[in-house]
């Protein structure tokens, strides 16, 4: 079979062939109909995750560690947890658990939104339990799952969301995905600090999800810090999802002293909730109300589609 396969840590992914996967007696053979080329996928093979060993721990081996599928009787699936050497990124797959795929959603789609998306329903659902009319700042919301967590908190009933970026024309797109403000984040420190406590309205925030952590976190977080001796009125839970701009960011004590804020990972969250999670993303993905830029390439391109950076906000998916 054919199959994109890398034959050390940071090696861009070559399009040859690999043998077929035997299945075990616990086993069945997959037709891999669709996967997603996201940044884990290259942190990992670059050797920069910390699971890189344990998911690569030898070579040649097949990249991607999730994919959608096609089982012999037909029936779209997703799978993942695959045995290295073999990987998602290939024409074939041997695997013990598949979960169904419901009727009317593409490959494609079943592939790309529903990770993104339960990558904001969590932190929004379970940890920060949104309420309804709830103000939600998206911090680096034009990326792929940015963008979808701003979809994510009106859904759930957010009475207000705000949005951050770079990208200016991924900015002008987030008001037609439900934002009710948008905050550019190359502007000075000093206008992005008077923007971000104008744009929070006279109640404030009271969720943030960050996609990005580093120096536009320390703005923001200084943006909570009261003008007046008072004592906290109100709870704001900051979960940070991920560290674009940066793996640290500087906290001073009166930002937790005096603003309420209380940071936190995502937390337990149990098999169950997940599942009901999940559940609920399909709902609204055939009833269409969840939206991604997703564009299709076939994998015998990985080489050019490994090394793009023009993506902004759109999802590529491989398709075999």
């Amino acid at each position: 079979m054919k199959a994109a396969v890398i034959d050390k840590f940071g090696a861009t992914p070559q399009y040859r062939e690999f043998a077929d996967p035997v299945p075990g007696d616990d086993e069945i053979l997959v037709e891999v109909k669709a996967v997603v080329l996201e940044n884990f996928e290259r942190v990992v093979a670059g050797g920069e995750h910390y699971s890189s060993k344990q998911m690569y721990p030898g070579f040649p081996a097949i990249i991607g560690h999730r994919g959608i599928g096609m089982t012999p009787d037909g029936q779209l699936v997703s799978f993942g947890i695959l045995q290295s050497p073999y990987g998602a990124f290939a024409e074939k797959v041997a695997v013990k658990n598949v979960i169904p795929i419901p009727d009317g959603i593409s490959a494609a789609m079943a592939a790309a939104i529903p990770p993104s998306a339960l990558t904001s329903f969590l932190p929004l659902k379970h940890s920060a339990e949104i309420r309804e009319g709830e103000t939600v700042l998206i911090n680096g919301a034009t990326g792929v799952s940015g963008k979808m967590a701003i979809q994510i908190a009106k859904l759930l009933g957010a009475g207000r969301v705000i949005g951050t970026g770079r990208n200016e024309t991924s900015l002008k797109l987030l008001q037609s995905l439900g934002a009710d403000a948008v905050i550019d984040l190359k502007q000075s420190d000093e206008e992005l600090l008077a923007a971000f406590e104008r744009d929070k309205g006279e109640a404030g925030y009271d969720i943030v999800i960050d996609f990005l952590w580093g120096h536009p976190a320390e703005v923001l977080l200084k943006s909570f810090v009261p003008k007046d001796m008072r004592m906290p009125t109100k709870r704001i839970r900051y979960i940070p999802i991920g560290a674009k701009a940066g793996a640290g960011a500087f906290i001073t004590g009166e930002m937790l002293r005096t603003s309420g804020l209380v940071l936190s990972g995502l937390g337990k969250v149990t098999q169950e909730e997940i599942a009901t999670g999940s559940n609920q993303v399909w709902k609204w993905i055939k009833e269409g109300k969840l939206h991604m830029d997703i564009e299709n390439v076939r994998l015998f391109d990985i080489v050019k589609a490994w090394e793009r950076n023009d993506l902004a906000g759109k999802r590529l998916v491989i398709i075999p």
